[in-house]
C-alpha cells in the first residue's frame, strides 16, 4: 500500500516546484547561467515526479490530496489519476527537451542581448500552470491554471516587441480573455445550478439539473475549451499567433497549450456531462477540424504557418475519438494526443534548426538543405513522416485507432468522419512532401527568394536584417545542445511506436476509468445525498 503522505507531497510538488524555481530565477536574473541550471534541473526533477505519478496511479488508481487538510468541497482538491499523469508525464517531457534546446541555442548563438532574465521565469511559470490545470480537481482552480500559463504566454509570445509579434500577442490575449470570460459564465451558471464547482460532485449534482440546463451548460463550456484547443470554427487565432513567436517559444505552444483545451474536454464529457448529449456537435466539429485546416496548410508557403495548420487539423482526431463516447474511441484520442504533442514539438525545433542553418522558415527561399545538412534532412524526415502517419510510426497507430473504433460505432456519419479522417491523413503527407521536396530537395537556387536570408540567427529576438545568402555569415554545424534534444524527442516518438502495445493498455485503463467514473468518486468525498436543483419560478426541488 503506498503511502497517502508519498501523494500529498508527489502531486503538490509539480506546481510548487516550478513556481519556487521562478522566484529563484528571479532573484538571479544578473546570472544567466546559474538561471539555466536552476531551470533545466528545476524540469527534471519534475519529470522524475510524474513519472512517478503515472506508475503509481497506473497501479493503485486515483489518489487526491486536500490542501491544507481542508475536505471538499470547502478545501481545494488535488487529483492524480492516470489521464492527468499521463498528461503530466508528457508535457514534463517536452517542457525539458525544449528548454534544453532554448539554453543550448543561447549559448552558441550568444544570449548577451537576449531577454533570457524573463525568459526562464516565465518559463517555469507556464510550467507549473500546465501542471495545476492537469491536477485540478474543481473549476475554479481549473480556471487558475488556465489562467497563469495563459498570462506565461503573453509574455513568451511577445518577447522582443516587434511589431509583427506584438499584433499577434495582442490578437492571442484577446482571443484567450474572450475564452476565459466563457469559462467564467460557465463557472457561474454551474455554481448557480449545481452549489459547487467541485467535480466530483458536480459529476453526482449534474444528474439532478434539468436537461436543457445541463446541455446548456455543457455547450458553454465546449465554446470555452474549443477556443483554446482550436476547434473549428474556433481556431482562426492559431495560425496568425504561433508562427511569431521564438523556435522554443512556438514548439511548447504548439504541442501543449491546445492540448490543455483538449484535456479539459476529455475531463468535462466524461466525469461531468457523460451521456454524449453533444456528441453529434462535437463529432461534426471534429470533421470540419480535420479538413478545414489541413486544406489551409496546402494553402501555405511558410513551413511555420504550414504546421501550424497542421496543428489545428489534427486536433480534429482527437475530438472524433472523444465524441464516440466508447472506452476504445477515448483511449485512442488519449494515445493521440501524447503522439502529437511529442512530433508536433519536434517538427517546430526542426523548424528552428532549418531558420538558424538556412535564415529562412520560408518555401521561397529554401532549397538544397539535403545537400547542405544530411543530419537536418534526416530530423526532420523522420516526425514529418510520423504526422503524415506513414506505418509504422506511431502517427499511423493513433490514426488506425480512432479510424476502427468509428468503425465499431458505425452509422452514416461514423464513415464521413472516417472519409475525413483518411482524407486528412493523406493530404498531411502531400503536405510534407511538399515541403521535403522544395526545401530539402531543390536546389536553393531555383527558389524564388533563395538569394535572400536572415542576416544572422538570433534566439529569442526577432530581426528583420536580410542579406544576399552568399553574404551571410557561417553559422557552423548545428549545435548539438540544440539538435540532442530535438533527435531525443524523435527517439520518444519512435519508442511510442515500439511500445504502443504497452501504452494502449495504459490509455485503455485510463479511459475506463474515466468511463466509469467510479475510481474518481470514490476517492473524492462527495454528499452521497446531493440537493436536487431548486427550480427558480415554481420552487419546485
Amino acid at each position: 500500500m503506498i503511502s497517502p503522505e508519498l501523494f500529498g507531497f508527489l502531486i503538490p510538488s509539480v506546481v510548487l516546484i516550478p513556481l519556487l524555481a521562478a522566484a529563484l530565477c528571479l532573484v538571479v536574473s544578473r546570472r544567466p547561467r546559474v538561471q539555466n541550471i536552476i531551470t533545466i534541473v528545476t524540469l527534471t526533477g519534475v519529470l522524475v515526479i510524474a513519472g512517478v505519478l503515472l506508475v503509481l496511479t497506473d497501479q493503485h488508481g486515483v489518489h487526491t490530496v486536500q490542501v491544507g487538510g481542508w475536505d471538499a468541497p470547502v478545501g481545494i482538491t488535488l487529483v492524480a489519476d492516470r489521464l492527468s499523469a499521463l498528461m503530466l508525464c508528457v508535457s514534463a517531457i517536452v517542457l525539458l527537451t525544449v528548454i534544453i534546446y532554448a539554453v543550448g541555442q543561447g549559448v552558441r548563438d550568444g544570449d548577451g542581448d537576449q531577454p533570457t532574465s524573463i525568459f526562464l521565469p516565465t518559463y517555469l511559470a507556464l510550467a507549473a500552470g500546465l501542471n495545476a490545470a492537469f491536477i485540478a480537481g474543481d473549476l475554479f482552480n481549473l480556471f487558475v491554471g488556465f489562467e497563469m500559463l495563459l498570462a506565461a504566454s503573453y509574455v513568451l509570445l511577445t518577447l522582443g516587441a516587434s511589431q509583427e509579434r506584438v499584433r499577434a500577442g495582442v490578437s492571442y490575449t484577446v482571443v484567450s480573455m474572450v475564452s476565459s470570460m466563457v469559462f467564467l459564465l460557465g463557472i457561474a451558471l454551474t455554481y448557480s445550478a449545481a452549489g459547487t464547482l467541485n467535480l466530483a460532485q458536480l459529476s453526482v449534482r449534474m444528474a439532478e439539473v434539468p436537461e436543457g440546463l445541463r446541455n446548456t451548460i455543457f455547450a458553454v463550456f465546449l465554446v470555452a475549451f474549443g477556443i483554446k484547443a482550436a476547434v473549428f470554427p474556433l481556431s482562426t487565432w492559431l495560425p496568425d499567433s504561433y508562427p511569431t513567436a521564438p523556435a522554443p517559444v512556438t514548439a511548447v505552444f504548439a504541442g501543449l497549450l491546445t492540448k490543455v483545451g483538449v484535456y479539459a474536454i476529455i475531463r468535462f464529457h466524461t466525469l461531468v456531462f457523460p451521456g454524449g448529449s453533444m456528441d453529434g456537435v462535437l463529432l461534426v466539429a471534429g470533421l470540419l477540424t480535420m479538413v478545414i485546416g489541413i486544406l489551409g496548410a496546402i494553402a501555405q508557403s511558410d513551413i511555420k504557418r504550414i504546421l501550424s495548420f497542421t496543428l489545428v487539423s489534427h486536433i480534429g482526431y482527437m475530438i472524433f475519438g472523444i465524441a464516440l463516447s466508447t472506452g476504445y474511441g477515448l483511449s485512442a484520442a488519449i494515445y493521440y494526443v501524447g503522439h502529437h504533442i511529442i512530433v508536433q514539438t519536434t517538427l517546430f525545433l526542426v523548424v528552428g534548426l532549418i531558420e538558424r542553418q538556412a535564415g529562412s522558415s520560408s518555401l521561397r527561399r529554401l532549397g538544397s538543405l539535403a545537400v547542405a545538412s544530411p543530419v537536418l534532412a534526416v530530423v526532420f524526415l523522420i516526425p514529418a513522416l510520423n504526422l503524415g502517419g506513414i506505418p509504422p510510426f506511431s502517427g499511423f497507430i493513433g490514426k488506425l485507432a480512432v479510424v476502427q473504433a468509428g468503425a465499431e460505432v458505425g452509422g452514416p456519419l461514423m464513415w464521413v468522419l472516417i472519409a475525413g479522417a483518411m482524407v486528412t491523413s493523406l493530404l498531411t503527407l502531400y503536405v510534407v512532401v511538399r515541403v521535403w521536396s522544395k526545401a530539402f530537395w531543390r536546389p536553393r537556387a531555383d527558389a524564388p527568394e533563395g538569394a535572400v536570408a536572415l542576416a544572422k540567427p538570433l534566439a529569442l529576438l526577432p530581426s528583420d536584417e536580410y542579406v544576399e545568402f552568399d553574404e551571410r555569415e557561417e553559422v557552423g554545424r548545428m549545435p548539438l545542445s540544440m539538435l540532442a534534444p530535438t533527435m531525443a524527442l524523435i527517439v520518444v516518438s519512435l519508442l511510442m511506436t515500439v511500445f504502443a502495445g504497452p501504452l494502449l493498455g495504459v490509455t485503455d485503463r485510463a479511459a475506463e476509468s474515466l468511463m466509469e467514473r467510479h475510481d474518481y468518486l470514490d476517492t473524492v468525498p462527495v454528499d452521497s445525498t446531493p440537493e436536487r436543483y431548486v427550480d427558480s419560478v415554481t420552487g419546485v426541488r
